[in-house]
């Protein structure tokens, strides 16, 4: 306790200016507030402080020492609040981003949720076909899909994401069911153009060894949302997310195929900036979205 009293006068002398102002606004003499930040000083063996009639100045080391005793107190305070009679109670703004197709239907329906829950909380969604810089465009987290590269990021991962090939029953019954990927160069696919971000083609386990084809058919399309549109008007077979078309799936208003050839599963992850210590909105949006994916339920029955 001595210690932590220590380093909250600490915090208040560097913040207020002065051990007048910081023993003000705890109610005691200006002494006492000397005699914690000396005693703070003489444990450590560094001068934080450089005190003079008429300002008070933090060292360097003090400078350093401040941000990290600013973060442990806010941790605290947050375990405290996590804990108590009334709950947890975050607040603040937060920012994530998304991309586009997957933010609005698997991110954009659960703010209001959370939101309801933290009301001292406000949030900023931005949705984006691009790879956001979390750190220098100030978001908070970010909601990925697919393999993530490597960088000084942090990941959580949410859940699994599948990619399958799907049609409509009508397709089937008109064209044939492929057996084999190989045989998706006799059907109508409807393929991501080339100046998508989808290169290297349709993904398949094939022997044993994960193989790309690159199919072809008289329909293709920058957006993924327009060939899932294409698809279910029965227009060929494409090559989808688990989160876009399970529910589908699950209806009978596609047709997975192909299923023992399929990829194994990727992931969607929230991705925040390398921080010793989140914020407590941050965490708990985490822990919101992170519930919500890992129930079966939730992809079965999300909005399309």
């Amino acid at each position: 306790m001595d210690r932590l009293k220590q380093i909250e006068s600490f915090i208040a002398v560097a913040t207020k200016g002065s051990l007048t102002a910081a023993a003000q606004a705890e109610g005691v003499a200006p002494a006492v507030i000397g005699r914690r930040i000396d005693g703070l000083e003489e444990r450590l063996g560094v001068k934080l402080l450089v005190r003079t009639t008429r300002r008070i100045t933090l060292t360097h080391e003090g400078s350093a020492f401040l941000e990290d005793c600013q973060r442990i107190v806010a941790d605290i305070a947050n375990a405290e609040a996590s804990v108590s009679a009334g709950g947890v109670k975050a607040s603040g703004h937060l920012r994530i981003t998304a991309p586009a197709g997957f933010g609005r239907r698997h991110v954009a329906p659960l703010v209001p949720q959370f939101l309801a829950l933290h009301q001292d909380v406000s949030l900023s969604l931005n949705l984006a076909d691009r790879v956001v810089d979390i750190v220098n465009e100030g978001f908070d987290c970010a909601v990925r899909v697919g393999d993530l590269p490597d960088s000084s990021l942090v990941s959580v991962r949410l859940a699994d994401n599948r990619r399958l090939c799907v049609a409509t029953p009508a397709y089937l019954k008109r064209a044939g069911t492929p057996q084999h990927p190989q045989e998706l160069g006799r059907h109508a696919c409807l393929t991501l153009s080339s100046d998508a971000s989808q290169t290297r083609g349709w993904a398949f386990q094939i022997d044993g060894e994960l193989t790309h084809l690159r199919p072809s058919g008289r329909l293709d399309c920058s957006d993924g949302q327009v060939l899932h549109a294409w698809c279910l008007q029965g227009l060929g077979i494409a090559w989808r997310s688990t989160w876009e078309v399970e529910q589908q799936v699950a209806s009978g208003q596609l047709v997975e195929v192909l299923g023992a050839y399929a990829a194994p599963p990727n992931g969607i992850y929230a991705v925040v900036p390398q921080r010793k210590h989140l914020p407590l909105r941050v965490r708990l949006w985490i822990d919101f979205i992170k519930h919500s994916y890992g129930d079966p339920a939730y992809w079965r029955g999300a909005s399309p």
